[in-house]
């Protein structure tokens, strides 16, 4: 915390690192100590795959929501995503960690409703037309049934933090398509479950937009960093088994970051 006065000579080092450290974020020192942030969401805002990962929700201090936390010093941030979150589970589990005096919140949601994890598993162990048929399922149900649960989370988190600004971060596709050689699952795979994401950003912008939350899309800043790229900011398939298919520490710092960032200055956090 800021002293309420500074000495007329002498200012310490511990200061001037203070006040150089407000000016490289471009954002005034009492305008981030009146910041309030809560980081809401699954493992994509846990930070799972972004190394040094603790505890059974997988946050890691390489997630975007820690590291714009460490560049700007809100007055108080609580670091509430967990591995393995639905729409469900944010209502449950997380929105006890707003108040009314929360000013902003991110979150990425709607993966795991959509059975993330048992796509992954069947494109990776069985044929590509169990792969496309699992995802096409998916796809009815991101349009379907998803956007009523996405709109219900992000109208509790309304209720719980009436005075935040909300930014409801995507997900990046997997595979660079342009790729000349991919190892692995087949070019099918890889097309279907870049259309599947893309359908399921689509469903996640249109709930933002039917909410008033501001949107941020990742999927430019991955361009020509997916899987196969040469440049990946996504894992393939590696061991520990669950950071596969999550963004790496270049991921978080570069692809997520800069889009909270952006969503935050814009509504002046």
């Amino acid at each position: 915390m800021r002293r309420s006065r500074m000495l007329a000579i002498g200012v310490t080092v511990p200061a001037l690192g203070l006040a150089a450290a407000v000016i490289g974020t471009g954002i005034p020192a009492q305008a981030a100590s009146a910041v309030h942030y809560v980081a809401l969401g699954d493992s994509y805002s846990s930070g799972v795959g972004a190394g040094g990962t603790s505890g059974s929700c997988g946050r890691s201090p390489g997630a975007y929501a820690a590291l714009w936390a460490k560049a700007n010093s809100p007055a108080s941030f609580t670091f509430a995503a967990c591995q393995g979150a639905t729409t469900s589970d944010v209502i449950s589990s997380q929105l006890s960690a707003l108040h009314a005096s929360t000013t902003l919140v991110s979150i990425t949601i709607g993966g795991n409703d959509v059975g993330f994890g048992n796509i992954m598993e069947t494109c990776v162990l069985k044929s590509t037309s169990t792969c496309v048929s699992t995802v096409a399922a998916a796809e009815k149900y991101a349009n379907g049934t998803l956007p009523g649960r996405l709109d219900a989370t992000l109208a509790d988190i309304r209720a719980h933090a009436p005075n935040a600004k909300v930014v409801v971060l995507d997900y990046p596709v997997f595979y660079d398509l342009g790729a000349w050689f991919c190892f692995g699952l087949s070019g099918t795979d890889h097309a279907t479950l870049d259309n599947g994401i893309n359908d399921l950003d689509a469903v996640i912008k249109a709930a933002a937009a039917k909410n008033g939350d501001a949107f941020a899309d990742v999927r430019s800043a991955f361009a020509s960093h997916e899987i196969c790229s040469g440049s990946d900011w996504l894992h393939a398939i590696t061991l520990p088994i669950g950071n596969s298919y999550h963004p790496t520490a270049s991921g978080q710092q570069d692809g997520y970051l800069p889009a909270l960032a952006a969503a935050a200055a814009a509504a002046g956090q």
